[in-house]
């Protein structure tokens, strides 16, 4: 069953002269959405400690969305269009859906979608400040966005949850595969398997173009980056002068694997077997 939450109207800002403040927003946080706070902040601290000035990449977005008023409406239409019906369109792709809460919130920069566990359900929570800052309010964009994180949780629920890989060598890999398979879910639910709600400005062109690029890269980067220190996934980080390439690749290795196999036994695959199938991947591209 999925379960839809705005907790807008909890949000303890309204005005062009308001700023974020740490305690107001615990205390929000408490009242609307118990058991999210202690992950928010724990992330929050992790991005610091790994280089990003509070005051620079978190603050200013933060106080961007909760002084305007527009914008934040604009989200919670978008997010309420996109919630409706959302159940039924699920079942109609894949025969089942995640048993999880989609809950619009303000968070602390943590990404406009975010697959997670609050107060022992799985939830996606979707930051109102980063859909803000990327003016993913649209009806497409929040649309998509909201399929792709439910398509992490599909993987969690229905297929192997390696989600304690994100703390080993191959963490890397993982997320490739994890994201791929988000994406897949995403374009499947939409039925438009060349969809990538990322696609501006020629991103997906430029992608296509140098996806064997990509993957050699990402290939010789394994073992050396972490979750938080490469230019693959996020908003924040570049290869090349692109953003996101690694959802880009992370499709074409999921469909790749689908060639051959079953999405609901894709989801099924542990880790050696996505080792040995990304270096089958490779090789189609070398």
């Amino acid at each position: 069953m999925l379960r839809v939450i705005d907790t807008m109207p909890a949000v303890p800002f309204s005005g062009p002269s308001d700023s974020f403040d740490l305690e107001h927003w615990k205390a929000y946080m408490d009242a609307a959405l118990p058991g999210a706070k202690e992950p928010c902040l724990r992330d929050m601290e992790e991005c610091v400690s790994a280089g990003y000035p509070w005051e620079e990449a978190f603050l200013p977005v933060l106080n961007a969305a909760i002084q305007n008023a527009d914008a934040r409406q604009k989200t919670a239409l978008a997010f309420h269009r996109a919630a409706d019906g959302l159940e039924q369109r699920l079942l109609s792709a894949f025969g089942r859906t995640p048993d999880a809460d989609v809950i619009l919130y303000l968070g602390l920069c943590n990404g406009a979608g975010w697959a997670t566990d609050v107060g022992g359900r799985s939830a996606v929570l979707l930051g109102i400040e980063k859909i803000f800052e990327l003016g993913w309010y649209g009806a497409d964009d929040m649309n998509a966005l909201i399929l792709h994180e439910l398509g992490h949780l599909y993987h969690f629920q229905f297929g192997a949850d390696l989600r304690a890989l994100r703390h080993t060598p191959d963490a890397l890999l993982w997320q490739l595969f994890s994201e791929g398979v988000a994406m897949v879910f995403e374009q499947d639910a939409l039925g438009d398997a060349g969809y990538f709600h990322q696609d501006k400005n020629g991103w997906k062109t430029w992608c296509e173009t140098h996806l064997g690029m990509i993957a050699a890269r990402f290939a010789d980067d394994l073992g050396r980056m972490t979750p938080q220190d490469q230019n693959y996934f996020g908003d924040w980080v570049r290869f090349e002068g692109q953003g996101d390439v690694g959802y880009y690749l992370g499709a074409g290795f999921v469909r790749f694997i689908l060639t051959a196999e079953r999405f609901d036994r894709v989801i099924q695959y542990g880790p050696a077997e996505i080792r040995s199938a990304f270096d089958r991947f490779l090789r189609t591209l070398a």
